[in-house]
């Protein structure tokens, strides 16, 4: 074999090795625990340790049933709880995009010097233990907290407002905590973004907001689209949020999982409203990428 034909097989060999690494990863840390809730989730509830019926009996024969799902259809709790996840996600995620775009935007169009402290300030909150940050929220917004003293000592009520244990308290939690989320995307695109073009089309004789709409937007998309991927997707099964800030009386699908799996000790079921949370994430995520991959090819 030739010094050449031994270099190609090295290299070959070298990128194969590379791009093999992220699947490995993706088959220990992804595939596997999701093949094991899987089998979870068609099991029956026992009490034993572990509390689910093996995947085979004693003659080796395959034992599986569908009825966690078939209850997760037919009972309205669960429904229920998945649509009021699903709207109180999208519904951060949507006030995090109007609120992190413009602070997107502005850290992108501010000098070198200011930018950089902008984004320590965006970035230092994770810094500090998320689970003192939504305890911080707890002391600011209780009826003797912060938030309801202020306004007493101003005058503006007479006596303290319930801000804890409701949706309102909930969503403060997830913008507060997911906004970094959607800001650093959006700030990456809006920043290698061409200025020029704006003006150029200003100078055409469009009005700001046309310019922002037909310019800045479709620009700025494939940040938007990789921010509120980022939030959405932890938010829909947030647990310590509306455990501590919405109270025992917040059923989102965080705390369904938790009180399934450590209180009532129904492994499968809890397997099967994972498996069925999955799906709702992975799906849409799967149609976005594909209209992306459709869009590009137009564009090329």
């Amino acid at each position: 074999m030739t010094e050449s034909a031994v270099k190609q097989f090295v290299n070959r060999n070298w990128q194969r090795l590379i791009v093999a690494v992220p699947y490995l990863w993706l088959l220990v840390f992804f595939l596997a625990p999701f093949a094991i809730i899987l089998k979870i989730s068609v099991a029956d509830p026992v009490i034993a340790q572990p509390p689910f019926t093996p995947a085979f009996d004693e003659t080796g024969r395959l034992q599986a049933t569908w009825d966690n799902f078939t209850f997760l259809l037919t009972d309205k709790l669960y429904a229920i709880t998945y649509l009021k996840s699903v709207t109180m996600a999208a519904s951060a995620t949507v006030l995090c995009l109007l609120i992190g775009f413009p602070m997107a935007y502005g850290i992108a169009r501010a000098s070198a010097g200011v930018r950089n402290l902008l984004l320590l300030l965006i970035i230092l909150p994770f810094w500090i233990s998320f689970l003192l940050r939504v305890y911080a929220w707890m002391g600011l917004m209780n009826n003797y907290g912060v938030i309801n003293n202020f306004l007493i000592w101003l005058g503006v009520i007479d006596q303290p407002m319930q801000l804890m244990y409701r949706d309102f308290a909930i969503y403060v939690g997830l913008v507060y905590s997911y906004l970094p989320f959607m800001i650093l995307p959006l700030y990456a695109t809006l920043e290698r973004m061409d200025l020029d073009l704006v003006d150029a089309a200003m100078d055409l004789g469009a009005s700001p907001s046309v310019a922002f709409f037909d310019v800045t937007w479709p620009l700025a998309r494939p940040g938007v689209v990789a921010g509120c991927l980022l939030v959405f997707i932890p938010a829909i099964g947030e647990y310590v949020i509306p455990y501590l800030l919405g109270g025992p009386e917040a059923l989102l699908i965080g705390r369904v999982l938790f009180d399934e799996f450590f209180v009532n000790r129904d492994w499968p079921l809890a397997s099967a409203v994972a498996i069925v949370l999955l799906l709702l994430l992975v799906v849409p995520i799967v149609l976005l990428q594909r209209s992306q991959a459709r869009d590009t090819e137009l564009a090329s």
